[in-house]
């Protein structure tokens, strides 16, 4: 083969060599890795992102919409007796003590003071307990039950559990639907004479922002007060409702299945915390407290079941005096007194 026979071979082979060296690079690229993003808690205000996508509730309004304070367990404890407040028959519980001994008192369990608060997009809730832990947290699980038609049977819980931040997150936080409408059993807020129990809240409808609800509800420290947990839940959630009666709970553990709790339990078997009972001290149910139920969106006529009583200066009768307190409606048959000022 002459000389020029090579280079003719060459400028045939060159472009063929070319070509395979180029599909092979391409062939060979590697895939590229991706890498999930970390698991964020959206700063307040915040605008959807990436990671992101929902809404996230603000500051709570400057104008709140119904408020109550609850008994402080704490002047008494070292007595191992609350000085009112737990009428277990009506669902109304102060019990921030271990069982039996009763001899170990919980400051982030005893509530003093619940708000509530609505604007157009969130439903709100604050509740301020005594203190802190000795950690200064609040390490128990805190919650809301709202009942959407004022009957007495609640409708939904929103949870959180373990809250930490200042900033809102669903980290711990759900909510749960009373889908079968069985709380509350036979008497609506009065334990049945018979226990019967109940499945509770039994829909799991909200859960730490898993699946395709994202942003259903939410929970922080209040940013200047660390012994105030806040709550906001998502009006679309639970069906737009322009009003409801909510009530706040604080315990170790608050069971969305216990609910009502008094009818899955007699007396005796919860015990009290109050010594003039026989069924002295607390039992079963321990490490619970609550307060009866605000009225958020509407103006109460006194037949709401669990509400409290709002008292108000009556307009225009400077003869009559009415020192404003909250009492709940069912307490009044037994020397809790209230006045109706409209």
């Amino acid at each position: 083969m002459n000389k020029m026979m090579h280079v003719r071979y060459a400028w045939i082979v060159a472009p063929l060599l070319l070509s395979v060296l180029a599909c092979s690079l391409g062939s060979a690229a590697p895939t590229p890795t991706v890498v999930a993003p970390p698991s964020v808690v959206p700063p307040p205000n915040a605008t959807a992102t990436a990671q992101f996508q929902g809404a996230i509730p603000v500051d709570l309004p400057g104008q709140r919409a119904d408020q109550a304070g609850d008994v402080d367990s704490s002047p008494n404890a070292y007595k191992k007796l609350v000085s009112g407040g737990d009428v277990f028959v009506h669902g109304l519980y102060e019990r921030p003590f271990n069982a039996e001994t009763m001899d170990k008192y919980f400051p982030y369990v005893d509530i003093v003071d619940t708000q509530g608060f609505m604007d157009d997009t969130w439903g709100y809730a604050s509740i301020t307990l005594v203190n802190t832990d000795s950690d200064g947290h609040l390490p128990a699980q805190y919650a809301v039950e709202l009942d959407l038609d004022r009957d007495g049977r609640g409708d939904w819980l929103i949870r959180t559990s373990n809250a930490a931040s200042t900033q809102w997150s669903t980290q711990g936080v759900q909510a749960w639907k009373n889908s079968d409408g069985d709380i509350g059993g036979v008497a609506i807020m009065t334990a049945d004479s018979t226990p019967r129990g109940g499945n509770g809240y039994e829909s799991l409808v909200f859960d730490q922002g898993n699946g395709t609800l994202t942003d259903g509800a939410w929970a922080r420290i209040k940013p200047d007060d660390p012994k105030t947990l806040e709550l906001a839940f998502k009006l679309s959630m639970l069906g737009n409702p322009s009003s409801y009666a909510m009530g706040s709970w604080a315990g170790t553990i608050v069971d969305p299945a216990m609910f009502d709790y008094h009818d899955h339990m007699t007396h005796a078997q919860a015990g009290s915390p109050n010594p003039g009972y026989d069924v002295y001290p607390l039992k079963a149910m321990a490490e619970i407290d609550n307060t009866c139920r605000l009225a958020i969106g509407f103006a109460p006529t006194g037949k709401e079941p669990g509400l409290c009583a709002t008292v108000q200066q009556r307009e225009g009768e400077g003869g009559v005096t009415c020192v404003p307190h909250r009492c709940p409606m069912y307490l009044l048959d037994l020397g809790c007194v209230t006045v109706f000022c409209p």
